[in-house]
């Protein structure tokens, strides 16, 4: 179907203009086109981007699409604003050969997102065993990780960065020391010492962060330190990237929009790994993001079933989902942090240059793909809003002041 996409914004422009998509490619921009035989649809001045990416989605498939198979996740995805993003091994089997690469290749082919995969880094990411990198590379692989587990042992993670470099690749590690961490379920504070609540020090993030700073300069490879939450986590990548180490980072959203204040009433959908630690921590997270040492925003896209969180607070699981609330949470409570156009521009650029993925451009010519949304609207997201086959949110009847109206990805199209 061919669109004429009336009185949008392209993001960093002042004045309104007109899009015209025919066959999933942009033929016109301006603001007198006409066309004939294109549906218009108006958007009294929202701003349009490149199309957005998440870098840390996990899908059930294969093996657990209870919780969520490819065409859900993409449905999520496109109803966030995304048009692409990255999904993490820890399936079963986990993503760690050619074949299981292929499988989600193959099988994402006739979705509204792009799905890239990430290939496991040790054999069912029990971090024992490197697995076969070079070719998952081949097969399409953009990155390297054990995803939801943190790699203890430091020689693997040694030769993993070496190996690497033979593709030019990258290393995704969630920095969490184990012996460090025990039990924890909550940040180490306040907080957890007076609710009773076993808690999960700062340290065990933190030592890790430092050990693979020390081993990817040590290496000359690429790292990047997935979902960071400690104010001194953030200080010790500043550090590191100014000495030259190639490090990029990422921030989940419900670190930065809670902190461990929020679990005061046990809410089991705030339950999540990275930990919502201080609120210090917290405004670290956010002055990291604004001044470049958090290179992107992730949703940590999580799924589960009720009976997994419907549980005694220490029994439920980690995780909440994220793709579809992502945007709107977030401008929510922006407070003069950054522009709505500086957080779009995370979400449309800072995956891709992280990944060396080409970004999406809005010029006559060029494939169309981009993503529509209104920072002015004011909203309530409900639970039948979620196209996810997970309810595990903390955000069902949460007003929010920011909307994704829609995405266009080639022929593909999804409007809110």
């Amino acid at each position: 179907m061919n669109f004429l996409l009336k009185n949008l914004t392209i993001l960093g422009e002042s004045s309104t203009t007109n899009i015209l998509i025919q066959d999933g490619i942009i033929q016109a921009i301006g603001p007198d086109i006409s066309a004939e035989n294109a549906e218009e649809k108006e958007f009294n001045g929202a701003i349009v981007s490149s199309g957005w990416m998440d870098a840390d989605v996990q899908v059930g498939d294969p093996g657990l699409e209870h919780r969520e198979d490819l065409s859900s996740a993409a449905k999520a995805a496109a109803a966030g604003g995304f048009t692409a993003f990255a999904c993490q091994p820890n399936t079963q089997p986990v993503l760690q050969s050619k074949s299981e690469i292929l499988y989600i290749k193959n099988n994402s082919q006739a979705l509204i997102v792009d799905v890239y995969p990430i290939g496991a880094l040790s054999h069912n990411c029990e971090g024992k065993e490197i697995t076969e990198v070079v070719d998952m590379h081949h097969a399409g692989a953009i990155g390297f990780s054990d995803g939801k587990r943190s790699i203890q042992h430091s020689g693997l993670m040694l030769r993993a960065l070496q190996y690497v470099k033979t593709v030019d690749g990258i290393v995704i590690n969630r920095p969490l020391d184990a012996a460090i961490n025990g039990e924890g379920q909550i940040h180490e504070g306040y907080v957890s010492t007076t609710l009773g609540i076993k808690g999960s020090p700062s340290l065990a993030e933190e030592m890790m962060i430092q050990r693979d700073l020390y081993l990817t300069a040590y290496a000359e490879s690429k790292l990047l330190i997935a979902g960071v939450s400690t104010a001194k986590g953030v200080e010790l990548i500043r550090q590191a990237k100014a000495e030259g180490v190639q490090v990029k980072a990422s921030v989940a959203v419900l670190n930065l929009l809670f902190d461990e204040s929020s679990l005061s009433t046990f809410n089991s959908n705030l339950k999540v790994k990275p930990y919502l630690r201080s609120k210090e921590d917290q405004e670290a997270l956010w002055a990291g993001l604004k001044d470049g040492t958090i290179d992107m925003i992730i949703s940590n896209h999580f799924p589960l079933e009720e009976e997994a969180k419907k549980l005694e607070f220490s029994y439920a699981k980690f995780g909440a989902i994220g793709l579809e609330t992502a945007f709107a949470a977030l401008h929510s409570q922006l407070n003069g942090r950054m522009s709505s156009e500086a957080l779009i521009q995370k979400l449309a650029t800072g995956v891709r240059q992280v990944f060396g993925l080409p970004i999406p451009k809005i010029a006559v010519g060029e494939k169309a793909n981009i993503t529509i949304a209104d920072p002015s609207d004011i909203w309530t997201f409900k639970r039948q809003n979620i196209l996810s086959k997970s309810k595990n949110t903390p955000f069902i009847n949460a007003l929010f002041k920011g909307r994704v109206l829609g995405v266009v990805n080639g022929i593909r199209t999804h409007f809110n």
